[in-house]
């Protein structure tokens, strides 16, 4: 799944999570619209509640790219 998908899923959902980079807080749709296209092409998986990692080529979690946190 590429981060696009995911980010598109939580922004469907309307799920009522803030995504966390380390540096800032982001709705999943302003990184919708803010990313370049190579970024959102990355393969990654979500793991609910928790984070959103980056898939390495060989298929193996690699460095976690958001944070996940409830907004409630």
């Amino acid at each position: 799944m590429s981060l696009k998908e995911i980010l598109q899923s939580i922004a469907n959902d309307q799920d009522d999570i803030i995504l966390i980079d380390g540096s800032q807080e982001w709705e999943a749709s302003t990184l919708l619209k803010d990313l370049p296209e190579p970024k959102l092409r990355v393969n990654a998986h979500i793991q609910r509640g928790m984070y959103i990692a980056e898939i390495d080529p060989k298929g193996y979690l690699g460095r976690v790219l958001y944070r996940v946190k409830s907004k409630i």
